[in-house]
């Protein structure tokens, strides 16, 4: 008993544990959201067919007739077994469903952070290193420029310069990695691209902005009077102060990048989890709606927790000051 005591006393644990209270109050918000759209449940199940018989067939099957608690209740208990319900679209279960649709997303989303991380942390440590110099200058433009392209116009400006006119890469479909890993990468670079672009952009400018605040401090000055190398000022010292800051930003923009997504999968054709979300929403596939909400908000979730742990990796005193 003391053990699990304080386990849940300790800053993971009272993470965790709002993490699974956060969790429980979405999946109440989501189901409750979905019972709320416009038009009759049944009528969207039955498609075509509109006799009493088969609406009150429908009613009965997904326990429609049920009162609102007792429907959270079975969908609670059906869901923690994996079981989301069945897609009045396609037939099939939803899970299987977004298990299909998500890694095309994931794969994405990775190469865009990938992206994100190389460039925008480079760039801000440039820019903070550069101060006032041709090079800060071209990194904050640059960065601006990221954060004012909207996406749709720059992924189709960049199929029509490099899909295109120079046809380096593919403007549309998807070839899993195991296939071709080749023609995988040729027809994920330009989405990986447009969705990390802003992402970049922003990861640059609070690198840059945290590097020049650490930079001006006394742990700094003491390190370059102990006459430490300027490589080992910057990234021993420097840099991984100034992390907290640049895990934070990423972990809040991590959620935007399956929300970003949707735009980008659908100038890309790409088959993935953003596609799924539109094509249920359009087609007011109820149950499907249900199930990548509520996936997209436990990666929301979980995105935010693993950042609340990365925290106490980067700087111990969170951990220290957690544990009392």
């Amino acid at each position: 008993m003391t053990t699990v005591r304080t386990l849940l006393s300790s800053y993971p644990g009272r993470r965790i544990g709002q993490a699974l209270l956060t969790m429980v109050l979405v999946s109440i918000t989501v189901f409750a959201g979905v019972r709320a759209m416009p038009g009759d449940t049944a009528q969207a199940l039955a498609g075509e067919q509109t006799s009493p018989e088969v609406l009150a067939a429908i009613r009965e099957e997904y326990g429609l007739n049920d009162n609102i608690v007792v429907q959270y209740w079975d969908y609670v208990r059906h869901a923690v077994t994996g079981d989301f319900g069945t897609s009045a679209r396609s037939g099939l279960p939803v899970l299987d469903s977004i298990l299909d649709a998500l890694p095309i997303t994931l794969e994405l989303a990775a190469l865009a952070l990938l992206l994100a991380v190389v460039v925008g942390i480079g760039a801000g440590i440039v820019a903070a290193v550069r101060r006032g110099k041709p090079e800060e200058w071209l990194a904050n433009a640059i960065a601006l420029l990221g954060m004012s392209v909207p996406t749709f116009w720059l992924g189709m400006l960049l199929v029509l310069g490099f899909a295109i006119a120079m046809p380096l890469f593919a403007a549309s479909g998807f070839v899993p990695f195991g296939q071709d890993p080749v023609e995988n990468l040729r027809r994920l670079v330009l989405p990986a691209i447009v969705l990390g672009s802003g992402l970049a952009a922003v990861v640059m400018r609070q690198t840059r902005a945290a590097m020049l605040d650490a930079m001006s401090s006394d742990y700094v000055r003491t390190a370059r009077a102990k006459g430490l190398s300027q490589r080992a000022v910057i990234g021993t010292h420097a840099l991984r102060n100034s992390l907290v800051t640049v895990i934070t930003v990423l972990g809040l923009q991590l959620g935007q990048l399956i929300s970003g997504a949707v735009v980008t999968e659908q100038v890309f054709v790409l088959p993935g989890f953003g596609k799924l979300t539109i094509d249920a929403v359009f087609t007011r596939d109820y149950a499907m709606v249900q199930g990548v909400v509520l996936f997209t908000s436990a990666a929301y979730i979980l995105i935010n927790l693993l950042v609340d742990l990365l925290y106490s990796v980067v700087d111990p005193r969170i951990r220290l000051g957690g544990s009392r």
